[in-house]
C-alpha cells in the first residue's frame, strides 16, 4: 500500500530545560554557544514554543503536545523528530543519537501515551538505539528526509548520520537510500539532512549548492525530479537562515500547509515564495531563540504522526 507523504498531525514537546548544548555544538554549525543568560534563554524558548503551538492550531494543524521531564536534564527535548518517527502501519522507530545527552531524550512513555491518551494505534516499536554501541548513528527525520510513497530515504552523511545507521533503517523499513555529503556556507559538514532538504507531496526544497560533489548533486536532483516533484532551490546564504527546515503537513480541512520559521520565510525571494505557495498555505513561526541556541528550526520541533487511529480498521 502506498504511504501518504503528509501527516495529518504533529507531536511536539514543550521544553523545560532548553539551552545551548556544548556537547552537540561540535557537530552543529548552526548552534550558538556564546555566553548568555541560561535562564532567560530557557524562558524565551518556552514562550516561543507556546506561541508556535497556538499558530499551528490556528492554521488548522492538529498538534499533540507533551511536557518535558524535570529529570533527566535534556536541553534539546523540544526536537523529538530526531529520536522518534511514526509510520502508517503502526510502527514507531527509535533512533541512536550521536551524543549521550540526546540519547536521554528517548521516551517510551510518550510512545505509550500516543495510544493510551491520544487515540493512536502502535503495533510495533523498532528500536535502533543499540547501534550506538557499534558507533553507528541516525537521528530520525533529522538525518533522514523521507519520500514515503516512493520509499526513498535521503541522507546527508555526517557524524550523526552514518552509512551503517542509514542502512539499518532502510533494511528494517524497506527504503532505498540516497546518501550524499553536504557542507554549509562556512565549509563545515551539515549535521542533519533536513536543514538542506524538504520533500513535500509535489515539491522538494533543496540547497543544491550544499552538495559539493557534482555527481552526488546530480543524483539527488535526478531522483527528486524523477519522483514528479517540482524542485525549488535555495542558496547557501538562505541555508544558514533555515530555508530548508520546512515541513508540509495536511490541515484538518484536508488542505496542505507548509510550516517554516519566520527566519526562513523572510529569506526567500518573491519567486521562491510564490513557488511554495502553489503547494500549500505557508505558516511562518517566529522562534529566534530556539534557532540561535538550539541550532535547529521549526521542522525539527515537529515529529509527524502517521500512526493509524485506534478505531480504524486494521
Amino acid at each position: 500500500m502506498t504511504q501518504p507523504q503528509l501527516a495529518s498531525a504533529v507531536m511536539m514537546i514543550r521544553p523545560l530545560h532548553f539551552g545551548s548544548n556544548p556537547e552537540t555544538a561540535a557537530t552543529n554549525a548552526f548552534q550558538n554557544v556564546d555566553d548568555h543568560d541560561a535562564r532567560a534563554v530557557a524562558m524565551a524558548a518556552i514562550d516561543e514554543f507556546d506561541v508556535a503551538v497556538v499558530a499551528l492550531e490556528a492554521a488548522g494543524i492538529r498538534t499533540v503536545v507533551f511536557e518535558d521531564r524535570p529529570e533527566p536534564f535534556c536541553t534539546d527535548a523540544t526536537f523529538p523528530n530526531n529520536w522518534m518517527s511514526t509510520h502508517p502501519d503502526g510502527t514507531v522507530v527509535t533512533y541512536p543519537m550521536h551524543d549521550p545527552s540526546r540519547q536521554r531524550e528517548v521516551r517510551q512513555d510518550l510512545i505509550d501515551a500516543l495510544g493510551a491518551s491520544h487515540g493512536y494505534r502502535v503495533e510495533r516499536v523498532i528500536d535502533l538505539c543499540g547501534l550506538r554501541e557499534q558507533g553507528h548513528f541516525v537521528e530520525g527525520t533529522g538525518s533522514l528526509v523521507l519520500d514515503r510513497p516512493n520509499r526513498i530515504a535521503y541522507a546527508c552523511q555526517s557524524p550523526r548520520t552514518t552509512a551503517e545507521g542509514v542502512r539499518a533503517f532502510c533494511d528494517r523499513l524497506g527504503y532505498d537510500a540516497r546518501r550524499f555529503h553536504g557542507v554549509c556556507g562556512s565549509g563545515r559538514e551539515i549535521y542533519h539532512t533536513n536543514v538542506m532538504l524538504s520533500v513535500g507531496e509535489r515539491f522538494a526544497l533543496l540547497c543544491a549548492d550544499a552538495i559539493p560533489d557534482t555527481s552526488e548533486r546530480q543524483h539527488v536532483i535526478t531522483s527528486l525530479l524523477h519522483s514528479g516533484r517540482e524542485l525549488i532551490t535555495f542558496s547557501l546564504a538562505q541555508l544558514d537562515r533555515f530555508a530548508g527546515n520546512a515541513l508540509q503537513v495536511r490541515g484538518t480541512d484536508g488542505a496542505p500547509r507548509i510550516v517554516l520559521s519566520t527566519t526562513a520565510w523572510t529569506t526567500f525571494d518573491e519567486g521562491q515564495r510564490q513557488a511554495l505557495q502553489a503547494h500549500g498555505t505557508p505558516v511562518p513561526i517566529r522562534i529566534p531563540t530556539i534557532e540561535t541556541y538550539g541550532g535547529g528550526s521549526i521542522r525539527c520541533m515537529m515529529c509527524e504522526v502517521f500512526l493509524p487511529r485506534a478505531n480504524a480498521p486494521s
